[in-house]
């Protein structure tokens, strides 16, 4: 009996706190609505915060300040007791919505809008705050719906506050738009327009997608399509003006931008609108495929590509005396496998930049796992011709493309050399290639396509004179030195791509491919024995040897560089160890994840981190500030990422004194959110 009278009583007592965190809530079948508190007591005057909290049921959005072509905002009418004010409601970033051909600005999810507070200074501890509101929102699937509803909130008042809802006004504020380091210019010249945004953090390989949301209505047609150029310090949307009569001065608005990394930042932008900033400069399509053949040709000399056209050289040589029409078959063969190469290239780019990717020239050569394919490749097409083995099948496409003698061979052998010229830029090509990825689909292949052509065209000029085949010496044994003697570029292309994986993974990677290269001349050896005494042991033993070297894949993926850590000017470089030493001297610790590549960590290290008020708590409360670099790849760091279900940074972690457990917090900083983990975290046990 004791015991029930017992719950009783702190059920009783602790209504009113349940109160003063959350109201009761307005639900449909479309969404349930609440007011909240970011304190469960506050003290007289104070300033602190409620917010209108959205669960929308799926398939169901609410609206932006500016709803787009159809809705209207979400609204709150507060009534405060005497003494008390109130902030106007602040919303977070919006996302586009589609429907029909119409676009609108909301939100989907769990919307929550805060409204800033002050509580009367004449009010006395023991006192409570009532809040009383009243609500009106729209909600929209197929149909839309308007609701409201009515709400109070009991606050006590005491000697000292007490914070709620800490999680939920950190992603609130969070999701906010916030002022960004970036200047804004904005103009229309009649129905076309832009706005160009500009700052240091900018640069083409650090956005991957953009969008502006102006503030008032009419400003843009909202279901047009945005195109965004980059450049390095500016960011430029296209535009085209909307049906309102006049522009507002000044056109203001949020940039939303998403970075390398994934992640969305929000950043409010204002300026007068003046002309239309100008696009990046873009050259004319024949100029750019003029300038594409020029680099084309220019790459044969590079000495990426030069293996694989030094062991052509032997193919040219077996030309020498032989009929026209074959002289010009086996060209034309060359040249097509070089020019469709290029433009499934130019193909996959312009898909992947289509589709929000930041992949560019040689993209490929980034994953570790390509490059150790290729050294691989090389290596077997060294044994190849160093005469270890032989493929004399017309489908074969890989190590066998050097001593083919088919026309499978020489288009294949014109696919490889655009395969392996990826890493090399000649001259002319970086101005073609930068024109081509801001032209159209077609453009964009056109460009491609020439370069394939002035790189075949020293191969294509047999097929135009095939009479320039007889100048070269007549066949004989020479060629069997010469194709033995070419197998050592293809070696030097090995241990260059093998020095190329060192640099990206490290020694890990670098024992597994050195592994596999054993593994794959293995397999050339037991398959050149099979060749020339017969039998299936051979086969069989050159097939396990290269199963087990692609075995070894997985292991070159997963390994990283040993990539020095480096602090920034504020802190010091992150470790394990001294995340541990630190914790053990009782002081908290803010950890830093950040890359130099990540748009959103500059933007949240100059914004929020590096600010008086920041840097001051952090002197104050003796916060050591530990930076993790994340720029080349870190194991320890990845480790780090994965363990807080991250996959790429920024990532803040907050370490309380006493040994607590670190505090995540979001990857979309402000002054405030800093303040508020340091202030509520940094004494607890």
């Amino acid at each position: 009996m004791l015991r029930l009278l017992a719950l009783i009583l702190a059920l009783v007592t602790s209504a009113p706190a349940a109160r003063a965190l959350e109201s009761l809530p307005v639900a449909s079948p479309r969404a349930t609505v609440t007011l909240i508190a970011d304190h469960a007591q506050i003290t007289p005057g104070q300033a602190f915060r409620l917010a209108l909290r959205q669960r929308l049921a799926p398939g169901w959005h609410t609206y932006w300040v500016n709803p787009g072509d159809a809705g209207q905002a979400p609204q709150v009418t507060l009534d405060l007791p005497e003494g008390a004010t109130a902030a106007p409601m602040r919303f977070p970033a919006p996302q586009r919505i589609p429907f029909g051909p119409l676009v609108n600005f909301g939100y989907e999810g769990e919307p929550v809008f805060i409204i800033p507070v002050t509580a009367p200074a004449a009010m006395r501890p023991g006192d409570v705050l009532t809040i009383e509101a009243r609500g009106e929102w729209l909600v929209c699937e197929q149909v839309c719906i308007p609701e409201e509803g009515a709400f109070r909130i009991d606050i006590p008042v005491e000697a000292t506050p007490r914070p709620a809802n800490t999680p939920v006004f950190a992603a609130a504020e969070a999701a906010e738009p916030r002022p960004g380091p970036f200047a804004a210019r904005i103009g229309f010249a009649g129905a076309t327009g832009a706005i160009e945004v500009s700052g240091p953090a900018i640069a083409p390989g650090a956005v991957r997608a953009a969008y502006f949301f102006p503030i008032d209505q009419g400003v843009i047609d909202n279901a047009a399509p945005q195109v965004m150029s980059v450049t390095d310090g500016a960011l430029r949307l296209a535009l085209v003006r909307g049906q309102g009569s006049s522009l507002p001065d000044p056109v203001a608005g949020v940039v939303a931008i998403t970075d390398a990394a994934g992640v969305r930042g929000a950043y409010v932008v204002s300026a007068p609108p003046g002309a239309v900033p100008a696009g990046p400069a873009t050259l004319p399509l024949g100029q750019a495929a003029l300038l594409a053949a020029l680099g084309g040709l220019l790459l044969n000399l590079m000495p990426c590509v030069f293996p694989i056209l030094a062991m052509k050289a032997v193919g040219i040589a077996r030309l020498s005396g032989a009929a026209q029409g074959q002289v010009r078959a086996h060209a034309a063969s060359y040249t097509a496998g070089v020019v469709l190469s290029f433009v499934a290239l130019g193909g996959l780019l312009v898909g992947l930049r289509a589709a929000g990717g930041v992949a560019g020239w040689g993209f490929q050569f980034t994953q570790p796992v390509f490059v150790a394919g290729m050294a691989w490749l090389m290596l077997a097409v060294g044994l190849n011709l160093s005469g270890v083995f032989a493929v004399r099948g017309p489908a074969s496409a890989g190590a066998g493309l050097a001593a083919q003698g088919g026309h499978a061979g020489s288009f294949f052998t014109g696919a490889l050399a655009v395969l392996v010229a990826t890493p090399c830029t000649a001259p002319f090509m970086a101005a073609a290639i930068g024109a081509a990825m801001t032209m159209g689909t077609a453009g964009a292949l056109t460009v491609f396509a020439a370069l394939g052509l002035g790189m075949a065209l020293p191969y294509a000029l047999l097929g135009v004179a095939p009479g320039l085949a007889r100048l070269l010496p007549r066949p004989g044994a020479w060629m069997d030195r010469l194709k033995q003697g070419l197998a050592f570029p293809m070696y030097a292309a090995a241990a260059w791509l093998v020095w190329v994986l060192a640099e990206q993974a490290g020694p890990s990677a670098v024992l597994a491919v050195l592994l596999g290269g054993v593994l794959i001349g293995f397999g050339a050896w037991a398959w050149g024995l099979a060749q020339a005494a017969g039998g299936r042991v051979g086969r069989v033993a050159a097939a396990a040897a290269v199963v087990g070297a692609l075995a070894l894949l997985p292991l070159v993926q997963g390994a990283r560089p040993a990539a020095a850590r480096a602090a920034d000017a504020t802190g010091e470089a992150w470790s394990e160890a001294r995340v541990a030493a630190l914790r053990a001297e009782g002081r908290p610790v803010f950890i830093n994840l950040t890359a130099a590549w990540c748009i959103t960590c500059k933007v949240n290290e100059r914004m929020a981190l590096a600010t008086e008020g920041v840097q001051r708590a952090f002197a104050d409360r003796r916060v050591a500030y530990l930076t993790g670099d994340w720029t080349r790849g870190d194991a320890a760091i990845t480790a780090l990422l994965r363990a807080h279900q991250r996959d790429g940074v920024p990532l803040y972690l907050f370490y309380p004194a006493g040994g607590a457990a670190p505090v995540v917090l979001p990857q979309i900083l402000t002054e405030g959110i800093v303040l508020q983990a340091i202030a509520t975290r940094a004494e607890a046990g």
